[in-house]
């Protein structure tokens, strides 16, 4: 505390730079190269990008993660706070994807823990639109031509 006032307040002697370690200087221990995987690891690590990356990694690992039958009627359509929401090629996949919803969560909570899976949204294929033009009359509704 001391030299921290004579320091700050100043002092009748002569006074001389004060040398403070520094990592960064040259020829240092601990300076040597390190690997960009591993310096990429602790900056997601650091600015708490893990679980985002681990979030990516489903999406972009979807056909080994689910297998490639099921990958290629389903898609990802987002992912957000621990839900994941699944869009189907059809009504028939969507009920499948619902049955086996409980076995998905297991497998993700396995394979890749770090995105914190806890919810899977199932979405069927939309109705499609039979309105042309602007100045459309509703009509009789949609009928059952779909899935």
């Amino acid at each position: 505390m001391y030299r921290h006032f004579r320091h700050v307040f100043g002092d009748r002697r002569p006074t001389r730079h004060r040398v403070i370690p520094d990592e960064d200087q040259p020829f240092q221990p601990g300076r040597d190269p390190h690997s960009v995987s591993g310096a990429m690891d602790k900056l997601s690590k650091d600015m708490g990008w893990s679980s985002s990356m681990a979030e990516a990694s489903i999406a972009l690992h979807w056909p080994e993660l689910v297998g490639e039958n099921i990958a290629e009627h389903t898609e990802v359509v987002d992912i957000n706070a621990g839900t994941l929401t699944v869009s189907c090629d059809s009504s028939a996949w969507a009920t499948q994807l619902r049955m086996m919803r409980h076995e998905l969560l297991v497998r993700f909570g396995e394979k890749v823990p770090e995105a914190q899976i806890e919810k899977i949204i199932v979405k069927a294929p939309g109705t499609p639109s039979w309105r042309k033009g602007p100045r459309s009359v509703p009509g009789r509704g949609p009928r059952d031509t779909y899935g």
